[in-house]
């Protein structure tokens, strides 16, 4: 499995676009992320769904989610977590995780 995996990397190499994707979708609006990479949004949900499995907006919403919680195993009290991590206050940061993980935040990270 290993070995046709690698083949079809070799074939098939991996779009440009998603390093670019990956690391803009946090900071910028996905219009403005497609103008700035010469595609149409259409384009870019299109090239981020066959990388990533979903949308650029989901995206977004997993990288942050991801932020997050690795500030609260880091000890970070939640309300600096939804500050840090761009979520509006700290209702946001909780029913985000929630729909996100399926549990309140206290619990994900509990040991």
């Amino acid at each position: 499995l290993a070995a046709a995996a690698s083949a079809r990397l070799r074939e098939t190499p991996p779009d440009p676009a998603v390093g670019a994707i990956a690391s803009a979708v946090p900071t910028t609006t996905v219009g403005d992320l497609a103008w700035s990479l010469g595609l149409s949004a259409r384009q870019l949900h299109r090239r981020s769904l066959a990388a990533f499995g979903y949308g650029p907006k989901v995206l977004h919403r997993v990288l942050r989610f991801d932020r997050a919680v690795k500030l609260a195993w880091a000890g970070v009290p939640f309300a600096d977590i939804a500050h840090r991590t761009g979520y509006a206050d700290q209702a946001h940061l909780s029913r985000e995780v929630r729909d996100l993980a399926g549990v309140p935040l206290g619990q994900l990270i509990r040991p």
